[in-house]
């Protein structure tokens, strides 16, 4: 789909990535279509048509529709979405390595955090995303991203020749944040960036790595990463604070020992 914007007097064309999706649960909103593919990449627009149970859904660029013609077979709401396209999507090249967007991540790293979040992908579509990993070379893209993560964070969130790992805990945190705020105003990811920079520090680092940064993998390897992902949103997620009890029940309860029996 081509859209044509005038802007200053200069003629500008902006080709879309569009595909259609089919089969799609009649419980299932627009919102929902929009957080399931928003994890392939940024979203241009989506024509929903209830009535039909089908949708065609824009992307801003082609890696991301190509990403969610690999979702063919999903399921969302308990429904198989068929997942087509009228034409081949190929992946743009990036000439700075530093700038990552969501839909420039391996596509095995984009199937662990779906299944960290929930949704249910075939171990068929596991293995699709590691095969295009393969033969596009992306994990090797995503590969100066990772060993760059260390100081180009640190540099914009710390200051000048500042690493992450050189720092205590609290100030990863800290930092993380702020890198994090920064990278999602510009959409670079649906996972934050404090993740990958705890991956680094922690026991599980070198395997983290591994995942990102090497192209042989396995279908396990996705779901042990997803693991990891939906373990470490836990540990990050608030925990509520306990309930203080009021009134009468605030007052310890009393308990009494019998007497010790004299023979």
């Amino acid at each position: 789909m081509a859209k044509i914007e005038l802007q200053s007097l200069r003629l500008t064309i902006i080709i879309m990535s569009t595909y259609t999706v089919s089969g799609i649960a009649p419980t299932t909103t627009q919102a929902q279509l929009h957080d399931f593919f928003t994890f392939c990449g940024k979203i241009a627009s989506i024509d929903y048509q209830e009535k039909a149970s089908t949708a065609t859904i824009a992307f801003e660029k082609p890696n991301a529709a190509k990403t969610a013609l690999m979702l063919n077979g999903g399921a969302l709401d308990g429904s198989t979405l068929t997942v087509t396209s009228d034409v081949i999507h190929q992946d743009e090249d990036h000439p700075t390595p530093g700038s990552y967007e969501q839909s420039d991540k391996p596509r095995a790293g984009i199937a662990a955090e779906y299944l960290a979040k929930g949704y249910k992908l075939s171990d068929q579509i596991l293995q699709r995303a590691i095969e295009i990993d393969s033969k596009q070379g992306i994990s090797k893209r995503f590969l100066a991203y990772f060993h760059t993560l260390d100081k180009s964070v640190g540099e914009r969130a710390l200051g000048p020749d500042q690493t992450i790992s050189a720092k205590v805990q609290t100030t990863v945190d800290h930092a993380a944040q702020q890198a994090r705020a920064l990278d999602e105003q510009k959409g670079y990811s649906k996972i934050a960036h404090d993740y990958y920079l705890k991956a680094i520090a922690s026991p599980f680092g070198q395997k983290v790595k591994a995942f990102y940064t090497e192209t042989s993998k396995q279908v396990k390897d996705i779901h042990e990463e997803a693991r990891r992902i939906a373990d470490q949103e836990k540990s990050d997620a608030p925990k509520a604070p306990d309930a203080q009890p009021t009134g009468s029940a605030a007052i310890p309860e009393q308990k009494t020992e019998a007497a010790p029996t004299v023979v």
